[in-house]
């Protein structure tokens, strides 16, 4: 029942329409760092960046190298729009796309390891075979068809997305409007709209309506009477997005999502309408389908986990950020912190506070001072450096955090010597001090 449902032979229109947009997305990603500044601003000003733990590694390229890094990217992204030399080239833009990803946090965004799960799922589909260069330089490649799977893959992947960051909202502070409150203060000089965004009745329509599209879109898209009017009130859901809070491409990969929902031969008479629609009832099971099978249930079923994850780890995830990351709490809540970091000299008793514009950028300080795992990171480079200098060090660490506008509150404990601090990965950290420490 599984193997007819997954590897039954229906129309590939949505695929190859999503294809093409999806290639002039990712090089329009690629290619807009450069434009905006971005990769100057996140990985050629800073000494270093704030890679995920573990993969110390991964660096910036040295000089303005980052540019050419990225415009290879964008080229790879280009000739997967094309379809020319598809696999390659979609092969090559993931392994540097999520290189880029895992190298620096300090500009982390869900949306950024979204399209890690995308690029890898656009590397195993058969994409180019239509439309393509590759499909005019070799005829054979040529087809009108695609497995089944293809369409349970993503569509299983956009529910766990969509349901998650649904059910993150569900919490105090975005519930009573704070959370949005605190998001559109910042859009007040914003042309037209900036006033609007202001009343109170607006912050409570943006929390309530973010929990209700987000849980309710992707059965919506699925059923077909529902299925226009979530059309647009997709298009208004992600250019709002987009407008209010500038988050490069994502929005119209989402509305490009809706290609998988609509019936396949109404994307082929609407976009393709030189290819043959294909309607034959046809299963073909390939000689690998187990590894096929295998690779859905559990790529989607670890997906299913790790937003799970916080509830096995002590404190809460808000506060204590562990877990935070890959588990669609997208613009749950603001933080500021005050973070002072002091040396003690074994030797001598002397101590001092180190000045952090020394170190780090403006940006970095905002988001990893304020963040557990970044402190860390920070204060590891600090005695790797103060050793290399033949000095005898302790790190301590002073930091207040306020979340949502709350009180300020103590994330790290003082007492803690970071020269001796371990990061736990998959468990609480004792020195990071709970809420309600």
């Amino acid at each position: 029942m599984l193997r007819s449902f997954l590897f039954r032979r229906v129309d590939n229109s949505p695929l190859i329409v999503f294809r093409i947009i999806f290639g002039f997305l990712i090089a329009a990603e690629a290619w807009g760092a450069i434009a905006t500044g971005w990769i100057k601003r996140t990985l050629i000003e800073p000494q270093f960046t704030f890679n995920f733990i573990g993969f110390d590694f991964l660096q910036p390229l040295p000089g303005d190298w980052m540019y050419v890094y990225y415009g290879v990217m964008g080229l790879a992204g280009f000739f997967v729009m094309i379809g020319y030399k598809y696999r390659l080239n979609i092969i090559v833009y993931t392994i540097m796309w999520t290189a880029v990803y895992l190298m620096q946090k300090s500009s982390y965004n869900n949306h950024y390891y979204l399209l890690v799960l995308l690029l890898v799922f656009m590397a195993i589909v058969p994409a180019h075979r239509f439309k393509s260069i590759d499909a005019k330089l070799k005829p054979n490649l040529k087809k009108y068809d695609m497995p089944n799977w293809v369409i349970v893959f993503i569509i299983g992947l956009l529910w766990i997305v969509y349901t998650y960051a649904s059910l993150a909202k569900i919490y105090p502070d975005w519930l009573d409007g704070t959370v949005p409150k605190l998001l559109m203060a910042s859009k007040s000089h914003f042309f037209l709209v900036g006033d609007f965004l202001q009343q109170t009745w607006v912050h409570y329509s943006i929390a309530y309506f973010g929990i209700l599209f987000d849980l309710l879109i992707v059965p919506a898209l699925l059923w077909n009477k529902t299925r226009k009017i979530a059309f647009i009130i997709s298009i208004f859901f992600h250019l709002f997005n987009s407008f209010i809070f500038h988050i490069g491409i994502f929005p119209y990969m989402s509305l490009a999502f809706t290609l998988f929902f609509y019936p396949k031969d109404y994307i082929n008479r609407t976009f393709l309408k030189s290819k043959p629609y294909y309607d034959k009832a046809e299963v073909v099971v390939p000689k690998n389908h187990k590894m096929i099978t295998g690779f859905i249930i559990v790529f989607l079923f670890i997906q299913f986990l790790l937003p799970l994850r916080h509830w096995f780890i002590k404190g809460d995830v808000l506060w204590t950020e562990e877990a935070h990351r890959m588990s669609w709490r997208m613009m749950l809540r603001t933080k500021s912190s005050s973070t002072s970091i002091k040396i003690v000299n074994k030797n001598t008793g002397k101590s001092h506070y180190i000045n952090k514009d020394n170190y780090l950028t403006k940006k970095q300080q905002r988001s990893m001072l304020a963040k557990p795992d970044g402190i860390w990171q920070f204060t590891q480079r600090l005695a790797e450096e103060y050793e290399q200098k033949g000095e005898n060090i302790d790190i301590y660490v002073r930091s207040r955090i306020s979340v949502n506008g709350g009180p300020y509150k103590e994330l790290i404990d003082p007492k803690k010597d970071f020269t001796q601090a371990k990061w736990d990965y998959f468990c609480h950290n004792d020195w990071v001090l709970l809420y309600d420490e």
